[in-house]
């Protein structure tokens, strides 16, 4: 992984784009689930492991796809068909 490329985010950010508690992220940072980095004693969050967590339970899933970021898939205008949620059916 390219170095410069990593996207972190805040605790408070990542609840809100996965639609979670913070004290959930604050959780999966303790049991050493996300891998992160302190900046001026804030965790930032990389978000390629927040993805991947995200994607493990259930629960978790469900609500980043009801509650998170995931509840706007559906109005992206995505031209590309190979890359839409709702390609055009034949």
């Amino acid at each position: 992984m390219n170095k410069d490329k990593v996207i972190r985010v805040s605790v408070s950010e990542a609840s809100r784009l996965f639609g979670v508690d913070q004290k959930t992220i604050r959780r999966a940072i303790n049991e050493e689930k996300l891998r992160y980095i302190v900046v001026q004693g804030r965790y930032k969050i990389n978000f390629e492991s927040l993805l991947k967590w995200s994607q493990q339970k259930t629960k978790t899933k469900n609500k980043l796809d009801n509650s998170g970021i995931g509840q706007f898939v559906d109005k992206w205008k995505i031209n590309n068909v190979l890359y839409s949620p709702n390609p055009p059916k034949k």
